[in-house]
């Protein structure tokens, strides 16, 4: 089976290789600073114009600085299809809405490529009415792994939901970070590291790979400590950190010293 290729921008940005389509999640490329009440820590690893010609967007959402920045609207702009969420489509140029389950399809160099639309979910239901409108996404060519992109999600049981109808996914992309805001009353709003061991259990044979866990202030749960909560967890040799610019091959055979 064909592997998947992945490198890391920085925060939930990935460049992804896929049935000959280069995918882009959640693009952010704009320098250290303040953005609105968020603080980023340091750039990407490298820019758009890395990257070349980016045939796939996925955008989980396009309310929140550290999933869209400024120069990552300008590379949607340049983008082949912008896939998100419904309410992104009526604020965003270019952006193609899709609802929970609904599918589009997107003709790579290797072999169609099925993107459906996954609930997620971004901080605990009891705060539904305050919380952005998030989405994820699941990739399907023929011959390629099945691959899970869970965009802001925090919770176990949407996670579980994709799992369900999407139970050969192969490689799963998962927001971590467990962060947290003062507005959202320190809600955690993306996984923790317990939640994406447990997120990880949900696909026994997938490589599980955590973004969004470096960058930002506002991750509470970022890289080391990450690893550290990780260190014992049985899913470990299957959880890959990818390290900033640096490019990976996914899935492969689980023989060698575990990622984590």
């Amino acid at each position: 089976m064909p592997a998947v290729e992945l490198a890391l921008v920085g925060g939930p940005t990935v460049v992804v290789g896929y049935a000959g389509l280069t995918i882009l999640t959640d693009p952010t490329f704009d320098p250290p600073g303040a953005y609105g009440n968020l603080t980023k820590l340091a750039g990407p690893a490298f820019g758009p114009e890395h990257i070349g010609h980016v045939h796939l967007v996925l955008l989980s959402h396009d309310e929140h600085a550290d999933n869209l920045d400024h120069a990552g609207r300008a590379a949607l702009a340049a983008a082949g299809h912008v896939l998100s969420t419904p309410g992104a489509s009526s604020r965003v140029p270019g952006v193609v809405g899709l609802k929970p389950w609904h599918s589009v399809t997107v003709y790579g160099a290797h072999a169609p490529v099925r993107v459906t639309a996954v609930p997620a979910q971004h901080g605990p239901s009891a705060m539904l009415d305050r919380l952005a409108e998030v989405t994820g996404f699941v990739l399907e060519a023929a011959g390629w792994p099945t691959v899970y992109f869970s965009g802001d999600n925090s919770e176990v049981e949407i996670a579980a939901q994709v799992a369900h109808r999407f139970p050969d996914v192969g490689v799963a992309l998962v927001c971590a970070g467990a962060a947290r805001v003062a507005r959202l009353d320190d809600a955690l709003l993306t996984a923790d590291a317990a939640r994406t061991a447990a997120i990880a259990d949900l696909w026994p044979g997938a490589a599980v790979v955590p973004v969004h866990i470096d960058d930002w202030a506002h991750f509470s749960e970022p890289r080391p400590a990450l690893r550290r909560a990780l260190a014992d967890d049985p899913a470990r040799d299957r959880i890959v950190l990818l390290e900033k610019g640096a490019a990976v091959s996914l899935p492969r055979a689980w023989s060698t010293p575990a990622h984590a």
